[in-house]
């Protein structure tokens, strides 16, 4: 213990402890005598020492908490003299325990705000890892983390276990736990395992997510980083040299469909696919739900929002075989179109899928299913979907399953649905359905497997600087009500009417005063989801109006809210706040919705292949961010926009329009 101090201190002073992964052989000594001490001796000193240890491999990645790139003078500074050079205009991003060797021009694709979403795939698949190889005899061991085993034997060591069950002799414990220490392989961060997890990332850019899967997720046998750019697969390898993991991380320049395509064998499927692409993830799933393992995972990201939030219906049915609509719950609706379609394409090949974990973050959903081969479970598909009628005056939705199976016992009768469940108009407000899907019907999330990682994330706070977001988002997700799919949310009711919105304890309280259940969703701040039926919600509202009334003079004969505030209230609402109403992740002040985490942190512009962003795309940037923050004050600045007129060739006004036609002018004298 002594000599870790001392060594720590030495790599402090000597300003090498800041560039920790580049010197990660140096430091791995004492995590791996640690290791052998913790596991031969297993004696109290030990377990100090193992504390003490795992404090130094854990706290010195979080000294750099900032996300700015350093400038290449000074990460070329700290470069160790077997370590690749830095290239001209090239820099260090550090994220994780990983340091990425990352261009500035905007030739590999990077976007520093994804970090959560990095994060959470290493908790996802740590504990991933931590089922499947219990399976094979290996056991895993975390930096920073208690190993449950040992703790478990230390505390009935001391006579905890032996008081509550006396009658069993004490000798027979040891033997049994020492049997089950030898049947165990024990797997640690950044070695290879020969009994563990095979990993794919299809489309890996600069490699940082690979890199920090070889450093930060034990159990692995081999990763492949793959990317058809020839840059981006130069890239990754150097970056695996340079954090030294290229006995784990191989880097491959290829097609990513035809590099699942070509593992379909049995045995050369990956246990863990990681899909996240620029935009849509249509064009892999069909190879990925083949190249995975049996058992195995899938981590798929959709940033295309806008197609499958409802904006493009036609094309989010071209890409994923489902319309998508433009409605308050569209962010958990997107996650259940991925999933349907997800689990069609599994269905081709006779398999079928499990959600551990779906997720609305930011401007993308991420998804974590297990994929499965079973032809009497693929039978259940249909019957796992449902289309959506949504009305358009008032937002109630109505869901009707694709098909209908109905249990006789030893076997299963699938048949037909009937419906559909809605008449020609809305029942509550008049106005007319939309009709969209079809979509996944069942549970996102798998609760117990949540659980586990929400468990290992609070109980290892420090291994990652997003972990108290982690935390309050899967403990949003474990609080969800799993069978009721979608939600409404409180400020779209108010608005529906034209009314104050009631306060959400006190909507919530008259919901569960009337009977039912209600949770909130991590996919919207202000989600009702509830197995209340659309009428009862409207007498809850109907009840709050008639304490805050709406003037009704003012509203149409033919508005929805006329029709909703016109109807008999059948049930009345009791506004008293319960306790129960509040949820416990709300009571701990956990961080649930953050806020923007920087400027300009959506998506990012595409990887070109000379590097840059076109200057179209940033001037269109500079003209319109923060138009809503600063108005328009005086004519004279409308002379930075186009004139939409002048540039179909009917504006008359010439030198007096309002509008600039000097841009309009530049771009047809260059075409000139």
């Amino acid at each position: 213990m002594l000599v870790c101090t001392v060594l720590q201190l030495s790599l402090k002073c000597s300003g090498l402890s800041s560039a920790f992964p580049k010197h990660r052989s140096v430091l791995q000594i004492l995590p791996t005598a640690r290791t052998c001490v913790f596991t031969k001796f297993r004696t109290m000193d030990s377990n100090t020492e193992s504390r003490d240890s795992s404090s130094i491999t854990t706290d010195e990645p979080m000294q750099d908490t900032s996300l700015q790139l350093p400038s290449s003078s000074t990460e070329s500074s700290q470069t160790s003299s077997t370590d690749p050079g830095l290239l001209p205009g090239e820099t260090v991003v550090r994220e994780g325990k990983a340091a990425i060797l990352f261009p500035n021009a905007n030739e590999v694709f990077y976007n520093p705000v994804q970090e959560f979403n990095r994060d959470l795939t290493c908790a996802v698949i740590t504990e991933f890892a931590r089922d499947q190889l219990a399976q094979r005899g290996v056991r895993i061991l975390v930096p920073g983390e208690k190993d449950r085993v040992v703790v478990q034997l230390s505390e009935e060591k001391n006579g905890a276990g032996d008081q509550e069950a006396p009658e069993q002799p004490e000798q027979e414990h040891p033997k049994e736990e020492e049997a089950a220490e030898k049947e165990y392989i024990t797997a640690t961060v950044g070695e290879r395992c020969e009994q563990g997890l095979r990993v794919l990332e299809g489309l890996a850019a600069s490699g940082l997510r690979s890199v920090r899967f070889a450093l930060e997720v034990p159990g692995l046998k081999s990763i492949t980083a793959n990317d058809y750019s020839a840059k981006a697969a130069a890239l990754i390898a150097r970056n695996a040299q340079h954090n030294n993991v290229t006995h784990i991380l191989q880097a491959s320049q290829r097609d990513a469909s035809m590099v699942m395509y070509e593992a379909r064998g049995r045995k050369e499927r990956y246990d863990v696919i990681d899909l996240d692409p620029y935009g849509s993830p249509s064009p892999f799933l069909d190879a990925a739900v083949q190249a995975v393992s049996e058992g195995g995972l899938l981590c798929i990201t959709c940033t295309d929002m806008a197609v499958m939030a409802g904006n493009s219906g036609e094309t989010c049915y071209s890409k994923y075989g489902s319309v998508s609509i433009k409605s308050k719950y569209c962010h958990e609706m997107a996650l259940r179109i991925i999933l349907h379609s997800l689990d069609q394409r599994a269905a081709v090949y006779q398999r079928y899928i499990e959600p551990l974990l779906s997720v609305s973050v930011d401007f993308y959903i991420r998804v974590f299913v297990r994929v499965k081969t079973g032809q009497v479970i693929v039978k259940n598909s249909a019957s796992k979907q449902a289309l959506l009628y949504n009305c358009v005056g008032c937002g109630a939705f109505h869901l009707q399953r694709m098909g209908k199976r109905i249990n006789q016992g030893k076997h299963m009768k699938y048949s037909a649905a009937t419906g559909p469940p809605v008449g020609p108009n809305c029942e509550h407000c008049g106005q007319r359905h939309q009709l969209g899907g079809p979509a996944w019907a069942e549970p996102l999330h798998d609760i117990t497997f949540v659980q586990k990682v929400l468990g290992a994330v609070s109980g290892n706070p420090t291994r990652f600087r997003t972990s108290k977001r982690i935390e309050g988002m899967l403990s949003m997700v474990t609080e969800e009500l799993q069978d009721v799919p979608l939600y409404y949310a409180l400020d779209h009711l108010s608005s529906t009417l034209h009314s104050s919105t009631p306060p959400m304890m006190q909507f919530r309280s008259a919901l569960l005063h009337a009977g039912y259940r209600v949770s909130f969703s991590h996919a919207c701040k202000n989600a009702v989801k509830t197995d209340a039926p659309a009428g009862v919600l409207w007498d809850i509202m109907r009840c709050w109006e008639r304490s805050n009334p709406v003037k009704r003079e003012r509203l149409s004969e033919t508005s929805p809210a006329h029709h909703i505030l016109s109807k008999e209230t059948t049930l009345e609402a009791c506004f008293e706040i319960r306790e129960d109403a509040n949820p416990q992740s709300r009571k701990r002040h956990l961080t649930r919705f953050q806020e923007n985490p920087q400027a300009n942190w959506g998506p990012k512009a595409r990887a070109k292949a000379g590097g840059g962003i076109s200057s179209e795309l940033e001037d269109k940037r500079k003209q319109f961010q923060g138009k809503r923050k600063k108005p328009i004050t005086h004519s004279s600045q409308l002379k930075s926009f186009p004139c939409k007129k002048f540039r179909k060739g009917t504006c008359t006004l010439g030198d007096k329009c309002c509008y600039s036609h000097q841009q309009e002018k530049e771009a047809e004298e260059k075409l000139d």
